[in-house]
């Protein structure tokens, strides 16, 4: 009977944990998967990545590749992993312009089961000409409307994942990239919010977070009914600096108004962050520990609402650049986290539970 249960036990531990001498089950290591690279066909650039579940148990993956970051023949790629597959799907496009640059893609499916598709057209030689479209699919991702204009304002960008309010509305964090400074992030660049309502199906712009030195890719989490925080890339420049921190913004009024973005007690090279609530109802917060460099990779835990991070464990280290992560926790209580590598040439997945970032 021992020997049965050792090997349910061992079963288990593929998913959720390693097993000891004694038979007990152990909070695993993450697992790190790459999930495309050089050798995938569509270009030697790949970034940023987002991730999410369907509602189906499908992953579904989106990323922008093509030659370089300003090349003009970028496309957003879409790939699948079926529920208990190992293998992603052949990338396929999403979006492409004839003409212009795309970027950016975020995947969300939203409560009622639409599914959209976010990202960024660039009209120009910088970030600063973008316009953020969009798509939507009805059928898990397997066929798409055409694009439509979300915001037309000349250097709005949509860079994370929308959450859902406690009125059931959405909220999208997007921003305004200052300047055509290819090596900087100008200071006026701000982080901003859209709303969907469900019932009037339209997206409202809502306010903005401004900072001494811009902010830009905000990370959004309703702590309670209208209280929101942000936590935002900073501007700036990419190189050395003894003043570069993550950008912290408050709201009390659902993101209508808020107050001033200040430096955090977070390091930030001028690189994407995340920032979800977990359903144990910790905070997380997904971020580069440096101040000019995207490494390493580390993952941070608040029980207080933000007060206090007694929790940090890094998830990737070494002399790499780590950048853009994008997380979620999925249904089954394990956290996904989407990240890129190797001088944007490499989409890595990582899957890691909370009981692990504790080092329980």
């Amino acid at each position: 009977m021992r020997h049965v249960l050792l090997a349910g036990l061992a079963l288990l531990s593929v998913a959720l944990g390693t097993v000891t001498a004694s038979g007990q089950a152990t909070p695993a290591d993450p697992v790190i998967t790459k999930v495309f690279g050089p050798e995938t066909a569509t270009g030697p650039y790949k970034h940023p990545a987002c991730l999410t579940e369907l509602s189906n148990g499908d992953l579904y993956l989106v990323y922008y590749g093509g030659q370089g970051e300003y090349a003009r023949d970028t496309t957003v790629f879409g790939s699948r992993l079926r529920k208990g597959d190992t293998t992603w799907s052949a990338p396929v496009a999403l979006a492409k312009d004839p003409f212009r640059s795309v970027g950016n893609g975020v995947i969300w499916q939203a409560p009622d089961g639409l599914v959209w598709l976010f990202y960024v057209v660039r009209f120009g030689d910088t970030w600063g000409t973008s316009r953020i479209q969009a798509k939507v699919s009805r059928d898990m991702a397997a066929t798409w409307s055409d694009a439509f204009p979300l915001v037309l304002e000349a250097g709005m960008m949509v860079r994370n994942r929308p959450i859902v309010l406690h009125d059931g509305s959405y909220l999208l964090p997007i921003y305004f990239e200052d300047g055509f400074d290819t090596e900087r992030v100008g200071p006026k660049s701000t982080s901003r919010f859209l709303r969907f309502d469900t019932k009037k199906q339209v997206w409202e712009p809502l306010g903005e977070i401004r900072s001494a030195n811009g902010n830009i890719q905000p990370a959004v989490v309703e702590i309670a009914p209208n209280h929101l925080i942000a936590y935002s890339r900073r501007g700036g420049g990419y190189g050395p600096t003894t003043d570069g921190w993550l950008v912290r913004g408050e709201s009390t009024d659902g993101g209508r108004t808020w107050g001033e973005g200040r430096n955090s007690a977070f390091p930030n090279p001028n690189s994407a962050v995340d920032f979800l609530k977990l359903s144990s109802g910790a905070l997380l917060l997904v971020y580069n520990d440096h101040m000019w460099e995207r490494s390493p990779l580390m993952l941070a835990l608040s029980d207080d609402q933000d007060r206090t991070w007694p929790v940090k464990k890094a998830l990737a280290t070494g002399k790499n650049s780590y950048a853009y992560p994008i997380a979620f926790q999925a249904r089954d209580g394990r956290i996904h986290v989407v990240y890129t590598s190797d001088a944007r040439k490499v989409i890595n997945h990582a899957v890691v539970t909370e009981d692990w970032i504790r080092g329980k």
